[in-house]
């Protein structure tokens, strides 16, 4: 909605201060021009970018527009998972938690959290690592460098929207004035026409500048800023997992992992430790596919 709530603020301000100052609003609807500018622009993003990162693109503006980023219950969700993970992992061994990882889609464990399920990257992220806790004798810090390549890779990789429409936006001035000099050209044919009808082909041509400069700085640029935030702030569950599991696999106890990975979200969106610890608690007890309830809960279990 602040998308949104902006664009009106702009285009509100624009036609509203030119109306004021006694110019007609109606000059400025130029379909032509705006055919150009827009057209040549998005002719050039294709041209610039993979056809991955055009889709990817436009996945990224629902987001940015939807404001989709990870709320208080999506970390408590993830924080929960994992507590149940660790858990399990620490009291009943690596061949009780294989399944879960290894079959996620129909994991008593995953369904209890199917906003995790249905974020395949995110939870095929969690699986992984929690596999090679379980199959390979790697050391902490082993462990930690790939993630760290992981994330910064995955990050390049989501900021690729951002990156190309910030290019566009440094673009469109310029594809503004090529609109505004094709509309000169065309009142440069009319040059022996009347000062009012060649007047108006000149206004015309310059409402192609405008549109350039107007769609560069006031919506092609705010908006990859706010992909940046958006996918920003979606990789946040990443690194949450990532010292949470970190600190479990130091020798922490799972509360305590957890602690470390609360502390990696944002203040205004992190939650308390009493929400934490009611979330676990909450989510400490499943019924396994034979029917008998495993307790999770016990604060004192090592």
């Amino acid at each position: 909605m602040s998308v949104f709530l902006g664009l009106f603020i702009a285009m509100a301000s624009l036609l509203g201060g030119f109306a004021a100052m006694g110019g007609h609003v109606a000059v400025l609807l130029q379909p032509w021009e705006f055919v150009i500018v827009f057209g040549v622009a998005f002719g050039t993003f294709v041209i610039a970018n993979p056809i991955k990162t055009v889709l990817d693109t436009g996945a990224a503006f629902t987001e940015a527009i939807s404001n989709s980023v990870p709320k208080k219950k999506d970390y408590l969700d993830v924080l929960g998972l994992l507590y149940t993970l660790m858990r399990e992992l620490r009291a009943k061994g690596r061949n009780e938690v294989e399944p879960h990882i290894e079959t996620p889609e129909t994991s008593e464990i995953f369904a209890h959290y199917p906003s995790i399920r249905r974020n395949a990257a995110l939870r095929d992220f969690i699986c992984d690592y929690f596999r090679l806790l379980i199959v390979s004798n790697a050391r902490p810090h082993e462990i930690e460098a790939l993630m760290d390549e992981e994330l910064m890779t995955r990050m390049r990789d989501q900021m690729k929207p951002y990156l190309a429409l910030s290019a566009q936006a440094e673009s469109l001035p310029a594809i503004g004035i090529v609109a505004a000099v094709l509309g000169v050209i065309k009142a440069m044919g009319a040059i022996d026409q009347s000062p009012a009808i060649l007047g108006g082909l000149i206004g015309a041509a310059l409402v192609g500048t405008f549109a350039g400069i107007f769609a560069a700085y006031a919506l092609v640029g705010p908006l990859a800023n706010k992909v940046k935030s958006v996918r920003e702030k979606r990789g946040r569950e990443y690194v949450l997992v990532k010292q949470t599991l970190l600190a479990f696999m130091n020798g922490a106890a799972p509360q305590i992992a957890l602690e470390h990975g609360r502390k990696t979200i944002s203040e205004l969106d992190r939650p308390s430790i009493d929400e934490v610890e009611n979330q676990t608690m909450n989510a400490g007890s499943f019924t396994p596919s034979d029917g008998s309830v495993h307790e999770l809960n016990q604060k004192g279990a090592a």
